[in-house]
């Protein structure tokens, strides 16, 4: 299959744009929970009403300090309860709120606000403002700078009393789908960052139609009203469309700014969510912990005949839900339940108990991690997106979850695969251009078509699977094309493993470069009763060697001799944003990776 279409299930808005929904809700609804607010380590519910009387009076506070309507003001900050705020005050007044990754260099922050000619900045702390103040004689059109953690939003608020507020409602009035709603830069991972055009229509768009076709998940079940913890980066496209899909969709909302387990974990049993949004990573350390966790129990074998029930029980599901299979047989549903009083309840209650959906992108997701979770009792619809298409391009349906793929096209889309592999996407939540870069724009919009960079396939059921990045393809001296995306994710998947990078442009075999999780090596140390080390420490340890060496031999599996593996580097530290070597989305820098780690990747070619 090359091309597939699916149908819309809603029409895009004739007028308005994102902010009208808070002050429809507070009409409608006024006593409705939509948000979590955490203070002092409680958390606290935030109605519809009280959203919108706060909404309303930072409005008139932006307008009392000189934003006005088509300013653009940019928001450092971690995900946190008042990221949301000036989101919707800053759209309430016409104005397009810039984010920008807390932990973004000089240069990145310069860059940003300098190339939206942003008036006014809101940063989190100290630190940030002192980030900014460096630059600030670089930026002519900064007239602003507040701070969160010293009252900016109190400071603003107080500043706006006398504001009546028609004039708040005058300008929400002349918003219009049309309109800039944000400006979001890409993850520079091949380059310096663009800003991407979203308006207020691609974001009512996008959300509506995951609101409508993924209703189980934004509804929730008969007296359950729905919730979701947001972790993800609000910096980040799909962070943003979460938090948008949940006020639209009057889902409880709440922000917790620390991916770390120790900060996470208490949150999820403290907030409990009905579904969470996140990337493979954080599902990958969730069943690492529990795994970790029965090891250090004696408890392996059960754990690991548990996960065999899991999978088992979510592919027979899967080959009923595609008419290929009669469902889970009675020997094996018996089979399950004995494992879910034992093992994954207990899963489930590490997420606070109450999860019972999840959606996950960024990057690809092992097959068989999504089979265990859904056998677990936690669907996680895999979907795949860019910044550029306004987040979810696609996503595995609600009743016929295609674990490996990332789904079909959103209703109201279209998937495209060009001659060369190309996923090309067409839609009402395709972005408009690259801020003040006509040629990028052209570069990748072909007649409202965009093109992605990403290579992918169809298959007969119109599921899309992602291969690899056009640019990442390893070309080696011998003329053999290698997509890196697969053997990588196998290789990662070993529970001593973080990171892996495969090398191998214009040499005559393919390596990896590979670096140690932090917690597994302790683990894996502890179980055998040896002293703990840092990993610098291991990386020419022969017991360990052997063990990333299975991790590797069992990657090959999935390709030909000629694409293997041939021989790797386990590296002693992480490749770290703060090293410039991850993007602050975690993708990888390959181009970075190598020339910082150059010496040992021609370490690698020595016979």
């Amino acid at each position: 299959m090359r091309e597939i279409t699916v149908p819309p299930i809603v029409t895009g808005a004739p007028v308005g744009g994102l902010a009208d929904v808070v002050f429809q809700h507070a009409r409608e609804e006024p006593d409705r929970v939509v948000l979590g607010r955490k203070a002092d380590g409680v958390w606290r519910d935030v109605t519809s009403g009280e959203l919108a009387a706060e909404v309303l009076a930072l409005a008139k506070g932006l307008l009392a300090q000189g934003v006005r309507f088509g300013d653009r003001v940019a928001v450092m900050s971690r995900t946190r309860y008042e990221f949301t705020l000036f989101d919707f005050a800053l759209w309430a007044v016409g104005a397009q709120p810039v984010p920008v990754y807390p932990t973004s260099s000089t240069e990145q922050v310069h860059w940003i606000l300098y190339d939206t000619d942003c008036t006014a900045c809101v940063v989190e702390n100290e630190d940030q403002a002192m980030t900014v103040g460096s630059v600030i004689d670089r930026l002519p059109h900064l007239r602003r700078l507040w701070q969160l953690d010293a009252g900016a939003v109190d400071a603003i608020v107080a500043d706006g009393r006398s504001v009546a507020e028609d004039v708040v409602h005058r300008h929400r009035g002349a918003v219009t789908p049309d309109a800039t709603a944000t400006v979001i830069y890409t993850s520079g991972t091949t380059g310096r960052p663009k800003g991407c055009v979203l308006t207020h229509a691609n974001f009512m768009y996008e959300t509506d139609t995951l609101v409508a076709r993924w209703e189980s998940v934004f509804q929730g079940r008969q007296g359950d009203r729905p919730s979701t913890l947001l972790f993800l980066p609000l910096a980040h496209v799909f962070g943003r469309m979460v938090e948008v899909a949940a006020v639209r969709a009057r889902v409880k909302l709440g922000h917790q700014p620390v991916l770390a387990a120790a900060e996470l974990m208490p949150d999820l049993a403290a907030f409990r969510p009905t579904f969470v949004l996140g990337v493979p990573h954080v599902f990958e350390k969730v069943f690492a912990a529990a795994r970790r966790k029965a090891e250090a129990e004696g408890r392996t074998g059960p754990f690991d005949r548990a996960v065999e029930t899991a999978v088992r029980y979510a592919q027979a599901r899967e080959q009923k839900a595609f008419g290929t299979g009669p469902g889970p047989s009675a020997a094996l549903r018996m089979e399950h339940q004995l494992f879910d009083r034992l093992v994954y309840g207990k899963v489930r209650e590490a997420m606070g108990g109450r999860v019972r959906y999840a959606m996950s992108g960024g990057s690809a997701m092992s097959r068989r991690l999504g089979l265990f979770f859904d056998g677990a009792g936690i669907t996680v619809f895999e979907g795949y997106g860019l910044t550029e298409s306004c987040a979810a391009a696609t996503a595995n349906p609600p009743e016929a979850t295609k674990y490996g793929t990332v789904g079909r096209p959103i209703p109201g889309s279209t998937v495209h695969i060009a001659d060369d592999g190309e996923v090309w996407l067409h839609g009402g939540h395709i972005f408009s251009g690259y801020l003040g870069d006509p040629r990028a724009t052209e570069a990748v919009l072909h007649g409202g078509w965009l093109a992605t960079g990403d290579l992918g396939r169809l298959d007969e059921d119109g599921y899309l699977t992602i291969t690899g990045r056009k640019k990442d393809i390893l070309v080696t001296s011998n003329g053999k094309s290698v997509a890196p995306a697969a053997l990588e994710e196998r290789v990662r998947s070993h529970p001593l493993v973080a990171q892996c990078v495969l090398v191998g442009n214009d040499r005559p075999y393919i390596a990896a470069l590979i670096t140690l999780d932090t917690e597994g090596i302790a683990h894996w140390l502890s179980m055998r009763g040896r002293p703990q080390m840092p990993a610098a420490d291991l990386v020419s340890d022969p017991e360990l060697t052997a063990e990333v060496r299975r991790a590797v031999v069992a990657a090959n599996t999935l390709v030909s001799q000629a694409e293997a593996i041939r021989t790797f580097r386990v590296l002693g530290e992480q490749f770290t944003e703060e090293r410039g070597l991850l993007t602050p989305s975690l993708k990888l820098k390959r181009r970075a990776i190598e020339k910082a780690y150059e010496k040992e990747v021609a370490a690698l070619y020595r016979r």
